[in-house]
C-alpha cells in the first residue's frame, strides 16, 4: 500500500515562503538518537524507552520504544522483547550490531509488520501509529515492529442513517477497520488503497479508494493532485478534507457525499466514484458526486423497483416542498390571494385576524423556533433530547395559536416544511435547503411569486454550473444522456440497467451481461418454438 508523505515539500505562500525542514537522519550514537527522540517527544509519561545490553558487555546495545495505550502490552512483551532477551545469538560476545540487526529483522521478530527506518521523523510517524522501535548504537538504520493495539469502538448499526433492509454495520473511527469492510464487500483485485499523511501535527491517516478499471483516472489524477495539495496543522474530521478538495466553495449545494455505511462506499466504488476514508471519524467521502446522488439510497437497490420508485419521487418532491411551501404560504397570503378558493381565503383570513405580526414574521419565528428545538434535541443527552424536541414543539406551538402570536394554518405549514426535509435521506442536502428556505421566504416577502421564480431560475442556472471534480453537477440531466436516466428520478429494475452510470467511469462501462431478464417457462418455451421456426425454412432449402 502506498503512503504518500509530505516531507520536505515546499509550500509557496505570499509574501513569504514557509520551507518544511530537511528530514534528520538516525545518529550512529544511540544515546544522541535517544536525545533527539526525547527533545522532540518531551518527557511525556506514555513514552516507555527501555535499554538492552549483552551480557559480555560487547559493543551491542539496544533500546526500545513504544507508546503505552497504542501498543498491545502483551504482543510487545511476547513477540519483540522476550525473543530479544533470551535469543543465545544476542548474547555471545562476538555479535556486532550489523550481525544483530540482520538476525533481529530476518529471524527473530515472529511479527508480520516490520519496517525499517532512517530519519527520526519516519521512526515517530511509526511510533505514533503503535509501532514498537528498535533502536541501535553504531548504526544508523532503526527497525519498526507492527504492535498496534489501542481500543477502538466496535462495529455497530449506523447512527446517522437508519437501515430498514441491508446491512446493519457501519464504519468506525479506525482507518484499518473501515479499509477492511469494504475487502469484504469488493472481493476483487481491482480494489485500489492509496494511504495519505495529511496534518503535519496531528498526521491522520487517509486512505484513497477506488476500483482499477472503472474510476477514471482523470478524477484519480485531479483527487490526488488536491490531497496533496493541503498543507494544515491538522485533521480531525472528514469535512475538514471535504472543504478542502470540494469544488465550488461558494454554494450552499454539497458536491461530495458523505456517508457512514460501507455498503453505501461499495456501492459507489462500483459505479465509478472514489472513496476516501479517514481515521478518526466514521464517515466516509465519495467523489464526485451529482445532485441526484443525495436523493439515492443504498436501500433502493434492495426491495422491489416500483416501492424504490416510488419512495425516490416522494424524495424529490419532499425536496420542493422543504425549500418552498413556507415561501408560497407567505407570497400568496400577502400578494395573490386571488388564487385562494374563497372558502379557503375565508377561513385563513379568520385565523390572521387576531395575529399581529406579518406572514413572514409569523414564518421565521416559527421557524427559528423549531431549529433551536431540533438543534437541544441533538445537543441534550440521548435519553431526554427527544422528548424535549417533540415536547417543546407541540407546547410551543399550541401556546403560540392560543396567545395569538401565530395562526394554526403557519403552524401546520412550518411542521410539514420540517417533516419533509427529514425524508431526504442525506443530510447534508437537507442543511442547504434549510439555508434556501430562508433565502426564499424574504424574497417572496418582497416580491410574492415573481420572486420566487426568478429565484428558482437563478438557482437553477448556479446548478447547471456546478462541477464535482470535472463532472457535471446535474448530470446526466445536463447535459441530458437519455440512456442513463434509468436510475435517476425513478430505478427501473436491475436486469435493465447493463451500463454504469456516466459519470466518472474508466474502460470498464458494462456492469452485466446481456438478457438479463428473468424468463419464465411459458417465455422460454414461446423462444423456443419462434427460433425452431425461423431454422424450419434453412432446412427445407437444403433438402
Amino acid at each position: 500500500m502506498p503512503v504518500h508523505s509530505k516531507q520536505g515539500r515546499k509550500h509557496t505562500k505570499d509574501p513569504v515562503e514557509t520551507v518544511i525542514p530537511a528530514p534528520c537522519p538516525l545518529s550512529p550514537s544511540l544515546d544522541e538518537t535517544l536525545q533527539e527522540i526525547s527533545l522532540r517527544i518531551g518527557t511525556s509519561s506514555d513514552v516507555i524507552i527501555r535499554r538492552f545490553t549483552n551480557e559480555s558487555l560487547s559493543s551491542l546495545s539496544l533500546a526500545f520504544i513504544y507508546i503505552d495505550g497504542l501498543v498491545n502490552a502483551d504482543t510487545v512483551n511476547q513477540t519483540v522483547i522476550q525473543p530479544l532477551m533470551e535469543h543465545v545469538t544476542l548474547k555471545s560476545d562476538a555479535i556486532t550490531a550489523d550481525k544483530a540487526y540482520a538476525l533481529i529483522k530476518d529471524q527473530m521478530l515472529p511479527i508480520g509488520g516490520v519496517q525499517e527506518g532512517k530519519t527520526v521523523e519516519h521512526m515517530l510517524s511509526l511510533l505514533f501509529e503503535g509501532y514498537t522501535l528498535i533502536l541501535f548504537n553504531g548504526l544508523t538504520m532503526a527497525l519498526a515492529a507492527d504492535t498496534s493495539g489501542y481500543e477502538k469502538r466496535s462495529v455497530n448499526e449506523p447512527t446517522s442513517q437508519g437501515v430498514i433492509r441491508g446491512p446493519k454495520e457501519g464504519f468506525t473511527e479506525s482507518l484499518r477497520v473501515g479499509t477492511s469492510m469494504l475487502r469484504r464487500r469488493l472481493k476483487t483485485s481491482d480494489l485500489r488503497i492509496e494511504e495519505y499523511k495529511i496534518g503535519q501535527r496531528t498526521g491522520t491517516g487517509v486512505a484513497l479508494v477506488y476500483l482499477q478499471g472503472i474510476a477514471s483516472e482523470a478524477v484519480l489524477a485531479e483527487i490526488r493532485r488536491r490531497l496533496d495539495g493541503i498543507i494544515t496543522d491538522s485533521i480531525l474530521e472528514s469535512n475538514y478534507i471535504e472543504e478542502f478538495i470540494q469544488d465550488g466553495g461558494l454554494t450552499p449545494f454539497p458536491t461530495i457525499q458523505n456517508t457512514e455505511r460501507p455498503d453505501a462506499v461499495a456501492g459507489g466504488l462500483l459505479e465509478g466514484q472514489v472513496g476516501i476514508i479517514i481515521d478518526g471519524t466514521p464517515f466516509a467521502l465519495l467523489a464526485p458526486s451529482t445532485f441526484f446522488n443525495f436523493f439515492q439510497s443504498s436501500e433502493d437497490y434492495y426491495q422491489r423497483y416500483d416501492i424504490s420508485s416510488f419512495l425516490r419521487l416522494i424524495r424529490y418532491g419532499a425536496f420542493f416542498v422543504s425549500m418552498l411551501l413556507p415561501a408560497l404560504y407567505i407570497a400568496v397570503t400577502t400578494f395573490h390571494q386571488e388564487m385562494l378558493p374563497t372558502t379557503l381565503l375565508i377561513s385563513l383570513a379568520a385565523q390572521r385576524e387576531g395575529v399581529p405580526l406579518p406572514a413572514l414574521a409569523e414564518a421565521l419565528l416559527m421557524e427559528l423556533t423549531f431549529d433551536v428545538l431540533r438543534e437541544a434535541g441533538v445537543r441534550m443527552p440521548r435519553t431526554i433530547g427527544p422528548a424535549i424536541s417533540i415536547v417543546g414543539a407541540l407546547v410551543l406551538g399550541q401556546a403560540a395559536v392560543s396567545a395569538g402570536l401565530v395562526s394554526a394554518a403557519m403552524v401546520i405549514v412550518v411542521s410539514f416544511t420540517a417533516i419533509s426535509n427529514f425524508v431526504i435521506p442525506s443530510l447534508a442536502i437537507a442543511n442547504s435547503i434549510r439555508l434556501i428556505r430562508f433565502l426564499l421566504m424574504l424574497i417572496a416577502a418582497t416580491l410574492g411569486l415573481f420572486g420566487i421564480m426568478s429565484f428558482l431560475m437563478v438557482l437553477l442556472i448556479h446548478l447547471a454550473g456546478l462541477y464535482s471534480f470535472g463532472v457535471p453537477y446535474l448530470s446526466p440531466v445536463a447535459p441530458m444522456i437519455p440512456r442513463y436516466l434509468k436510475d435517476i428520478f425513478i430505478r427501473v429494475p436491475l436486469w435493465n440497467m447493463p451500463m454504469r452510470p456516466k459519470t466518472s467511469l474508466g474502460k470498464e462501462t458494462r456492469r452485466q451481461g446481456p438478457d438479463q431478464k428473468p424468463q419464465s417457462i411459458e417465455d422460454q418455451k414461446k423462444k423456443a418454438q419462434l427460433s425452431g421456426q425461423q431454422k424450419k425454412p434453412q432446412g427445407e432449402d437444403q433438402a
